[in-house]
């Protein structure tokens, strides 16, 4: 039993690991965040994004999220906020480049980067299907044996079970996003510190992904609601 458990809560850590890593709007804020303020408001930045899967969450075990599915033209609208939003944030960020280009300090001011993630997240639909589609299969109680399904699963089978709908798996999950929101702005600070020319180039392509995305998603609402 303790071992399941065990398993669960590292199959958990290594999934949450695996959908906070790959380059997105919020990576790319936590990005900007940190090469122009710190860890602090990196880490920050990713708390925000982290805050809005835990409302997450709570919606779904609500079953409130499921009422984006069964509203005609709300993912649309979802889309369209979203993409106006990150183009925005972008903008924003360009901004941040020309600062750190005219002054050897790092750009001054509250930062924003828990507030932006926030609201970005709250609005990005992608995160919304997730939790609709995964997210409810996380949150239903039963198991899932990793390894029986695959060439050796014969030999294999009971090694990897995972408990869906268990504490264990929830805590391993958003566990592995908060170890990413850690070392994530850590890296980029320390680089930074090393190559005096990085800061101004990771704010830039934060701000490349933000505005990137931002029409992608203004096409996606087209596409909706058109």
């Amino acid at each position: 039993m303790i071992g399941e458990t065990l398993t669960t809560l590292l199959a958990g850590a290594v999934f949450g690991l695996a959908l906070a890593a790959p380059p997105g709007p919020m990576n790319a804020i936590i990005a900007e965040e940190s090469v122009l303020r710190g860890w602090q408001a990196g880490f920050k930045a990713g708390l925000g994004a982290l805050t809005a899967d835990l409302c997450f969450l709570v919606l779904s075990l609500a079953g409130i999220v499921a009422v984006v599915e069964t509203v005609p033209g709300l993912r649309g609208v979802l889309f369209a906020v979203g993409g106006l939003l990150m183009l925005y944030f972008g903008v924003d960020a360009a901004r941040g480049v020309r600062a750190t280009l005219t002054q050897t300090e790092t750009p001054e001011g509250e930062s924003k980067g828990f507030r932006r993630a926030f609201v970005l997240a709250l609005t990005n639909p992608y995160q919304i299907v997730f939790w609709l589609t995964v997210g409810v299969g996380l949150l239903t109680p039963g198991t899932h044996d990793l390894l029986a399904e695959t060439q050796l699963g014969g030999s294999l089978s009971g090694i990897l079970v995972v408990e869906t709908g268990s504490p264990a798996l929830l805590a391993g999950l958003f566990g592995g996003i908060l170890i990413w929101i850690t070392g994530f702005p850590a890296g980029l600070v320390a680089t930074g510190e090393r190559f005096e020319t990085a800061t101004p180039a990771v704010a830039a392509v934060s701000a490349l992904v933000l505005c990137g995305f931002g029409v992608a998603f203004l096409a996606a609402a087209a596409g909706a609601l058109l």
